[in-house]
């Protein structure tokens, strides 16, 4: 066997093994370009926080000697609420019109956080709890939440302590997620896109490539030849 037929053998079964993430590539690609990223990410199921209304001023949080990172007032379900976030990174809510701080949401305060400023036609329903040493995949955030789980399928994570909603996941967010993992070669984690397998494939189309572009003028010149 010469040069030519071993270098044409070698382009065939490359471009064979090339084909699988170039398939990937182009499905996983389609899909993620299908619908508006507005979409996808679930934008206009919530409606802002209502204006924060006080009766008299606001009180401090109780918290003297405590060194603080920031403070914040921000409207709640149940009302203002001071957001107490403290140098150790935990976050505490505060009263503002006692300054008592709060203990963390419950389920029952988690969905009353969805029910305020839900603006879709779902119901809730179920609430579960989310750990932050372990959080679900879909999360990827390491804070402890309330998953509210809606009627057609849509999910909201609550943080159990600020109270915040800190992520909206739609059926279709969670398909286009699964899509993105294909599409990096990481279906796992769906976080790490230098991955062995993205550099092996991505070795794999190079050198296909590359005998390709040595074997053409060959083909084009015997092409040439046989004209008549």
């Amino acid at each position: 066997m010469n040069g030519r037929s071993r270098n044409r053998r070698w382009h065939i079964w490359l471009g064979w093994v090339a084909a699988i993430p170039i398939l990937l590539w182009t499905i996983s690609g389609l899909v993620m370009v299908a619908r508006p990223i507005e979409d996808v990410r679930g934008q206009g199921l919530l409606s802002d926080p209502a204006p924060i209304r006080m009766v008299g001023p606001p009180i401090p949080p109780l918290i003297s000697g405590v060194p603080v990172q920031s403070l914040t007032l921000e409207q709640r379900a149940g009302g203002p609420r001071w957001v107490v976030k403290l140098p150790d990174g935990k976050t505490r809510l505060a009263d503002p019109s006692t300054g008592l701080l709060l203990p963390q949401l419950s389920a029952n305060d988690a969905r009353r956080e969805i029910e305020a400023r839900y603006a879709g036609e779902a119901a809730v329903q179920s609430v579960s709890r989310t750990a932050a040493d372990n959080p679900p995949l879909e999360l990827r955030r390491p804070v402890a939440a309330w998953k509210v789980t809606m009627s057609d399928g849509v999910h909201f994570y609550v943080d159990t302590s600020s109270g915040q909603i800190v992520a909206t996941r739609t059926g279709w967010w969670r398909f286009y997620d699964f899509m993105w993992g294909l599409h990096i070669m990481d279906p796992v984690t769906r976080e790490d896109t230098h991955n062995p397998f993205v550099i092996l494939f991505g070795i794999v189309a190079l050198a296909m490539s590359v005998l390709g572009t040595i074997l053409l003028p060959k083909a084009l010149k015997k092409k040439r030849g046989a004209s008549p």
